[in-house]
């Protein structure tokens, strides 16, 4: 195993988390996550509720990161405006807003109890 290819493949990596903070987005569920946490160790959360905590802000966070991805390869792509441009572009968005809406459920499944 070559260990400074390894490096700066994360260093690839770590660029692309920093590139995507870049999109309003990415920062809005960062700073959701942030709240999340801080409610989370306020709330005094089980191991358990933390291990699905952590699962939904990665699954959330991922998604928008793929979405960010497939946008600027459709741009790049298809710079001008095509339907099917659209469409992917659309369905990418989508698919953050079902994790996101899925995220808010299980949060609240989590927290009410503990809060009421």
């Amino acid at each position: 195993m070559d260990v400074r290819k390894l490096i700066k493949s994360f260093g690839f990596a770590f660029y692309g988390i920093l590139t995507a903070l870049q999109e309003q987005n990415m920062r809005i569920h960062f700073l959701s996550a942030l709240v999340v946490i801080i409610a989370g160790l306020l709330t005094g959360l089980s191991y358990t509720e933390w291990l699905i905590i952590t699962v939904i802000i990665a699954l959330v966070i991922g998604a928008e990161m793929i979405n960010t991805a497939i946008e600027s390869v459709v741009d790049l792509a298809s710079p001008e405006l095509h339907p099917l441009a659209k469409q992917a572009k659309d369905v990418a968005a989508g698919a953050v807003l079902v994790f996101a809406i899925a995220s808010v459920i299980i949060g609240l499944l989590i927290f009410l109890p503990k809060w009421a």
